[in-house]
Formats: C-alpha cells, sequence, structure tokens
C-alpha cells in the first residue's frame, strides 16, 4: 500500500514538473512576409525551424513560431497583428516592408504601418524584446527610393531604441548559391546564413 501511494505522488509531482517547465517556456515570434515563411523551400529549412534547431541544441526552453506570410505588405501585418497577438510573447522579430517597395508603396505610409506594428505588440505585451530586420530591396526602383528605404529601417530602430538586426539579404543577395531563380528568396543555404546572422543577435539574451 505504501509503494503505492508513494508511487501515486511520483506520477503526480512528475505531472506538475512537467505542467510547471511548459507554462516557463517561452516563445520567439518572427513576424514577416515570404521570406520568414520560407517561400520555395522547406519549411523546416526556413531560417526560424533553423533557429528552432538551434536553441534546441542549447538546451533553451523557448518556442519559435513562424508568423511569415507570402505576399505580406505592412499594411497586411498591420491588419493581423492582433490575431497572431492571442498568446503572450518574449521575443519578437518584426521583417515586413519588401512588398510595399516591390509594390512602389508610399514609404512615408510603409514606416507608419511599421510603427503601429511596434506600438500594438508593446501594448499587448510590455516586457517584450522587440528585433527589427532591416531590408533591401533592388536598386531598380531608383537610387532615391531604395536610400530611403534602406534609412527607414535604422530610423524606425532609433525612434523606438529597438535592436537592428542587419541587412538580412545583404550576404547572399545575388548569389546563385543562396538565392532562388527569382532573386528575392533564399534558397535553403541562405536560410542557413540568415539563421546564423540573426542567432548572433538573439543568443546572448536567449541565455
Amino acid at each position: 500500500m505504501r509503494t503505492l501511494v508513494a508511487f501515486l505522488i511520483f506520477i503526480a509531482f512528475t505531472s506538475l514538473s512537467a505542467q510547471s517547465q511548459n507554462s516557463e517556456e517561452k516563445r520567439i515570434l518572427f513576424f514577416g512576409d515570404s521570406i520568414t515563411a520560407g517561400l520555395g523551400v522547406d519549411k523546416s529549412q526556413a531560417f526560424p525551424a533553423l533557429i528552432q534547431q538551434k536553441i534546441d541544441s542549447a538546451g533553451i526552453n523557448y518556442e519559435v513560431i513562424n508568423g511569415g506570410l507570402s505576399g505580406e505588405t505592412s499594411a497586411g501585418g498591420l491588419r493581423r497583428i492582433d490575431w497572431v497577438m492571442q498568446k503572450p510573447v518574449d521575443i519578437f522579430v518584426l521583417e515586413l516592408g519588401g512588398n510595399d517597395a516591390l509594390r512602389g508603396i508610399d514609404l512615408g505610409s510603409t514606416k507608419d504601418n511599421l510603427q503601429q506594428i511596434i506600438d500594438k505588440v508593446q501594448e499587448k505585451y510590455p516586457e517584450v524584446q522587440i528585433y527589427l530586420a532591416g531590408m533591401q530591396v533592388p536598386p531598380n526602383l531608383g537610387q532615391e527610393y531604395t536610400s530611403n528605404f534602406q534609412k527607414m529601417y535604422p530610423e524606425l530602430a532609433e525612434e523606438n531604441d529597438l535592436p537592428l538586426i542587419p541587412m538580412m539579404l545583404e550576404k547572399i543577395g545575388g548569389s546563385d548559391i543562396y538565392m532562388q531563380e527569382d532573386g528575392i528568396h533564399p534558397t535553403p543555404a541562405g536560410h542557413r546564413i540568415i539563421a546564423e546572422s540573426i542567432w548572433n543577435e538573439l543568443s546572448p539574451i536567449l541565455h
């Protein structure tokens, strides 16, 4: 009888410990467009999944959520941000704006949408750590537009006191090894390069 009671206590304690560990798990949300979503590659090869692999290998209790949506603009992101923020988020990585540029959307509107997304995330979860991912666009959009687009991200980061992840495609743009034939979306090898850059930014606070 004592053995049975001890066994039941052990099972209950194990269950409570597992629930406690699950409740302590933190979340990283990558919120972006087709680059985050992993268009053209298996989802397991996209950089958010690779970040999860690095986290698991390091034994860190974080869950990565891929909130990428192909074709997403900053306005679209603003419309769906409330929906994706229903669960608590500890780290939020914002990667949007590239599709705005490809459509020639006014940069003032893009910046305003990104600012509203940042505001909504901070209002919902004041303790969240937000990272802003810088983007780049093809030069055929014109030198002035391209230059102003690239300046937009450092400006947003400075105005909101956010860490800026440098241009995500800077190290891989123009490479047949790292970019797909469309010249916009990374190959699996390109996603590995992106994941490494992001990991270098995130790992200090994850540990």
